[in-house]
């Protein structure tokens, strides 16, 4: 399970803390990842956002968590369901994925500069590719 710098996790930890207690966070995430190209859109047609945000939530708080040196059991689970024999979430759009979620991120923590968007990146990037690799 890596570790992330401890100073990245917190950063990130504080940040996502300023983010999630408002919930049009995660509809202007999907907003921003929905916009992003058609195929994505597709695969959100016959969804439940209000409970997709939900899963949002919480899948953005197992990447903090194991940034910050915990289990990657829901991340293994995470990526089973993503795969290809599951929602078949393409490799590819993980990139757009961890985009959309800077870019809101930008939008709603006031105290977002370079330095935070950089511990975002080095903290999810372990996470996002144990998911992104079970396809």
């Amino acid at each position: 399970m890596p570790l992330v710098a401890s100073k990245d996790s917190d950063i990130v930890f504080q940040s996502y803390g300023r983010c999630c207690n408002n919930p049009i966070f995660f509809v202007d995430f999907y907003d921003r990842f929905m916009g992003c190209c058609d195929a994505i859109r597709d695969q959100f047609r016959d969804t439940d956002m209000k409970q997709q945000r939900h899963l949002l939530r919480n899948g953005i708080m197992q990447l903090v968590l194991y940034a910050r040196g915990m289990s990657d059991a829901k991340l293994k689970a995470l990526g089973e369901s993503h795969n290809r024999h599951g929602y078949n979430i393409r490799p590819e759009w993980y990139t757009q994925w961890v985009d959309a979620l800077i870019a809101t991120l930008r939008d709603h923590d006031p105290q977002f500069d370079l330095n935070v968007e950089a511990a975002w990146r080095r903290a999810i990037a372990p996470g996002v590719e144990l998911i992104r690799s079970a396809y």
